[in-house]
């Protein structure tokens, strides 16, 4: 019972003092499950990060669900990903409780806020790239494929701009260079 409540409060925390989304979020987790409880190693985390990426629906719900599904099964899941979602929940509510839209927008103290918070998501952002970039072993020679596919993909090209294609071809390529790389064997 006592890890669902630790589950629950830590990703609480996380969904309460985080703004900019589940990217900026990432690094934020890491270091509560990885370096703080010590629930899960650096290379699982980035294992379970690529799992929650490639499932539908919100990148910070998903990694608490997996994370949570690693550590206690189903209960775990709920546990923290209603951590995760509270706080954004009670916030949003008690905003449209008491501010219009409009009063959001002529609010001068609210858009300085925003305005001063926009800087701070960038680096939250940034940070768990470059901390998941060094993890999974990328180098400057490897970060060319990530940044032509974004290129071609931005070029608006009918074919090429198809980001399908290259999750398609990535797929097929890993496969073909994983299966046949020599495997050394014990003498």
């Amino acid at each position: 019972m006592k890890l669902y409540i630790e589950l629950f409060f830590t990703f609480f925390k996380i969904g309460l003092f985080t703004f900019g989304g589940g990217w900026a979020m990432i690094s934020i987790i890491q270091r509560e499950i990885v370096e703080n409880h010590r629930w899960i190693e650096k290379e699982d985390f980035l294992d379970l990060l690529a799992v929650a990426q490639s499932m539908p629906g919100i990148l910070a719900v998903n990694i608490s669900t997996v994370v949570g599904d690693r550590l206690r099964g189903l209960k775990g899941s709920i546990a923290a990903a209603l951590g995760t979602i509270l706080p954004s929940f009670v916030i949003i509510l008690l905003i449209a409780l008491y501010l219009t839209p409009d009063a959001i927008k002529n609010n001068e103290v609210l858009s300085r806020i925003f305005k001063g918070i926009r800087p701070a998501v960038v680096a939250l952002i940034i940070a768990p790239v470059i901390t998941t970039a060094r993890t999974a072993g990328i180098t400057w020679k490897t970060i060319i494929i990530p940044v032509a596919v974004a290129l071609l993909i931005y070029s608006g090209l009918p074919v090429v701009s198809n980001p399908i294609v290259y999750i398609v071809l990535g797929a097929v390529v890993g496969y073909l260079v994983y299966t046949h790389r020599s495997i050394p064997t014990k003498s």
